[in-house]
């Protein structure tokens, strides 16, 4: 609950669990330098957080959370303390104020469930995280990296899935082109890429992507009473999809570092965010991105924004992030393994030593809604570490009923309406398919004009051909022809020589009877001379 300045979040309290007059205090002035809450499962985490945001809340402070097993959402309800006890338990603690108090809530969902759809584009998660989405090699990173490049290049946006694959697809098919702009693009890893989405999708990855994208602004809003909104992720689905949780999550941390100016240290933060399952952020990650998670946690501070990890183990974070969060609750620890009890000595180390108290010992002795507190004090230095018992909450320890969310749900209708429908706007999924179209469009009519040639080539050799056919019948037509007046000529001659030979036969006939008769006439002339002259006929 909100205390001058400071949200209450316990009482120190001696071995025997009786309270002692120090009260362990999270000053809002200090809130920015980050926190850890930490303990086995069933310990109380969840009470833990539910104090700390409240009283976030109640100082006009918006939150985020995730809601993993479905009971935070029982913030938008009052605690039910019809018996007293809780109120009780308070004023034992020091908080004689106390009182049944829900927060403002809004719930979010990203994979279509109840709450306001979260959205986020392809372009804006950005390869490094994506590849760490979709679980990629160096070298399957490399080539996300060109994907990414080529997009930018060519004005492409990425917004959802199918612009992505539509994409890959693309620099798959022209990997030749691209080549010598931006090095070798195999199809195996293209492939890769491609199956490792299909895992992706099945998770909600096709839900998820998408427009529009949220505006991380519309989390920094308090309600008409000053009071900060507690906006939850309903992730109770979602934590069977850890990659994607975990990949969101980082996307959002690192999109409000790179969105909100730099404020300093104010009196307050402007936003906290709670990493619960933080384990799920560091499985098997690598260096590189731990190292810049560790840059953002450093230097987000000075954009007024809290971070506070939640997990059951201080050893599920690496120790550069460990390093960097100076408010901590450890919750009990159980330690049946040395492995175990290793983390334990870690845990209690951690802490600065109270020579009152022996931590180790203590990790292991608190029950639920007990931990070990160190806070820090006014001049940023952690406070000694104290055995202290948490205070309940104002609000719902448990889950709220369905009436309430709704309740809660028609509240943000316009947030609802904003992100209610998602869009579909002309992106590289469709680009590529107009090129294609085009491409496939300018290929029919080249293969028609083509068509075309061919016919026209070919009505052009069959006119060539009949042109020659006819050109050939009139050279054989000229030969036949030629050859008739040769044969004509030759007939001709043959006939004027047998008529030359027939007219002078006949002439040398007629010459000869001529001849014949003239000789004839000549001696009947005779005769007739010889007989007229001498009077008798002669022979």
């Amino acid at each position: 609950m909100l205390e001058d300045g400071t949200i209450r979040m316990a009482q120190a309290v001696d071995a025997a669990g009786s309270p002692l007059d120090v009260a362990c205090l999270l000053r809002l002035d200090q809130a920015n330098r980050h926190g850890l809450i930490a303990g086995a499962s069933g310990t109380g985490k969840t009470v833990t957080l539910k104090v700390m945001a409240e009283g976030f809340s109640q100082a006009g402070v918006p939150v985020f959370m995730a809601d993993v097993k479905g009971d935070v959402t029982g913030m938008a309800q009052a605690a039910d303390d019809a018996n007293g006890k809780l109120a009780a338990r308070a004023a034992e603690l020091g908080a004689p104020g106390w009182a049944p108090a829900g927060c403002p809530v809004r719930q979010w969902d990203m994979l279509g469930g109840p709450g306001i759809p979260v959205r986020v584009t392809v372009s804006d998660m950005g390869p490094v995280l994506l590849a760490r989405l979709l679980g990629l090699t160096e070298v399957q990173e490399g080539v996300l990296n060109v994907v990414f490049r080529v997009a930018d290049d060519r004005g492409m946006l990425l917004i959802d899935l199918k612009d992505l694959r539509a994409l890959l697809n693309y620099v798959g098919e022209h990997a030749k082109e691209f080549e010598l702009e931006y090095g070798r693009v195999s199809p195996q890893s293209v492939g890769a890429i491609l199956r490792a989405l299909i895992a992706v999708e099945d998770q909600g990855g096709d839900v998820f992507f998408g427009e529009p994208a949220l505006d991380l602004a519309d989390w920094f809003a308090c309600d008409e009473a000053g009071r900060g909104y507690v906006n939850l992720l309903n992730a109770a689905g979602l934590i069977t999809s850890p990659q994607v949780y975990a990949m969101f999550l980082l996307w959002m941390l690192s999109e409000l570092f790179e969105t909100l100016p730099e404020v300093g240290d104010g009196d307050r933060p402007r936003f906290v965010f709670f990493f619960d399952e933080a384990h799920l952020l560091f499985d098997d990650m690598p260096k590189e991105l731990v190292d810049r998670i560790v840059q953002v946690v450093k230097l987000i501070r000075s954009k007024g924004v809290g971070v506070y990890f939640i997990t059951q183990s201080p050893s599920d974070i690496p120790d550069e992030v460990l390093a960097q969060l100076s408010n901590r609750i450890q919750h009990g620890l159980r330690a049946y393994t040395p492995a175990e009890q290793k983390t334990v000595r870690a845990a209690a180390a951690a802490f600065r030593a109270n020579p009152d108290l022996d931590a180790e010992a203590a990790l292991g002795e608190v029950g639920t809604g007990e931990a070990l507190v160190s806070l820090l004090d006014e001049e940023g230095r952690p406070s000694v570490v104290q055995r202290a018992k948490v205070l309940p909450p104002e609000c719902s320890m448990g889950a709220a009923p369905p009436e309430t969310m709704a309740a809660a749900l028609e509240a943000a209708a316009p947030l609802a309406a904003k992100y209610g429908q998602a869009i579909d706007r002309e992106s590289a999924y469709e680009l590529i398919a107009g090129e294609r179209a085009a491409a496939a469009e300018a290929d029919a009519l080249a293969a028609e004009r083509e068509a075309l040639e061919r016919e026209r080539a070919a009505f052009e050799a069959q006119r060539a051909a009949e042109d020659a056919q006819a050109q050939k019948a009139a050279e054989r037509e000229r030969e036949r022809l030629a050859k008739e007046a040769e044969r004509a000529r030759v007939a001709a001659a043959k006939e004027a020589e047998r008529a030359a030979r027939e007219a002078e036969r006949q002439r040398a006939q007629a010459a000869k009877a001529a001849s014949s008769v003239l000789g004839q006439i000549g001696r009947e002339a005779g005769r007739q001379l010889v007989r007229g002259l001498f009077g008798a006929l002669k022979r």
